[in-house]
This record gives C-alpha cells, sequence and structure tokens, in this order.
C-alpha cells in the first residue's frame, strides 16, 4: 500500500475518532505529498525512496522546531511538535541501535577499503545510501569520524 493511501485511511480513522494530534500531523504529511507531487518537474506518484525522504525531511525540520521551543520554553508547542514527531516516525522504518549502526558502518568501511578519515567522504556517500531511514546523518557522520580515527 503506498504511504499516500495509508495516510488517507489513518487521516479518515482519526478524523472519526476526533483524535487532533492525530488529524493535524497526518495533515501536515498529506500536504508535503501533495506539494512533492505538483511540484513543477514531478512526476504523478513518489516512489518508495523518495516518500522515505519527504518523511526524514518532514522528521528533521519538527526535531529542529521542537529544539527551539524547549530552548524557549513553550511547552505547548513542544508537546504539538513531540505528536507530530512521533505520528512521522511511526512510518518510518525503525531506527538503528547504536550498536547495530556501529556494526553496519565497520562493514561499510570494510567494504570501501576506507582506512583514514581522509576517506570520509567515500564512506559517509555509502554509508548515507545504505542506511537511509534508519539512522540520523549527523549519528552516521560522527560514529564513521570515530571509527576512522581508531
Amino acid at each position: 500500500m503506498s504511504l499516500e493511501k495509508n495516510i488517507n485511511d489513518k487521516l479518515k480513522a482519526a478524523m472519526l475518532a476526533r483524535d487532533e494530534a492525530s488529524v493535524r500531523g497526518l495533515r501536515s504529511i498529506k500536504a508535503a505529498i501533495l506539494l512533492a507531487k505538483t511540484s513543477e518537474g514531478a512526476k504523478p506518484e513518489l516512489t518508495e525512496d523518495e516518500e522515505m525522504k519527504l518523511l526524514q525531511k518532514m522528521l528533521k525540520q519538527r526535531k529542529d522546531s521542537l529544539d527551539i521551543f524547549q530552548k524557549q520554553n513553550r511547552d505547548d508547542l513542544a508537546k504539538k511538535e513531540q505528536e507530530e514527531i512521533d505520528l512521522i516516525g511511526s512510518f518510518l522504518p525503525k531506527p538503528l541501535g547504536l550498536e547495530e549502526l556501529r556494526t553496519e558502518l565497520t562493514r561499510i568501511i570494510a567494504e570501501t577499503g576506507a582506512s583514514s578519515i581522509a576517506d570520509l567522504g567515500k564512506v559517509m556517500g555509502n554509508a548515507t545510501k545504505q542506511l537511509a531511514g534508519k539512522a540520523d546523518g549527523k549519528e552516521i557522520s560522527a560514529l564513521v569520524k570515530e571509527l576512522l580515527s581508531r
């Protein structure tokens, strides 16, 4: 089932249940999908990879907003952002734990033949493609730097 159909089904259920937080979050995802489909040069249907990138972008935006709201002591807005983060995260694959991520990155470093921090770009290119949606770019970068500096 495509993400768009899944979102529409969940939106109907949330509206019937009068779940305002879910309705708000699902509508924002639906709006982002519509924008992506109607932008100039876009295809009429998004691929699964494009859908994941869209959700990851939305998740990152929400996390950035959450940090700002928490720093400004705006708990009311922070709560709404956290609800949307949880909702968007439910449509993404389960993120890797630290040890799983370390294992995957060690494998990728071995595959690319990287031996020093100078090979960071080569490793990061492969890692971000292979681990898309499973780990945050900042986490990947920090761990790759740590592993290559040994």
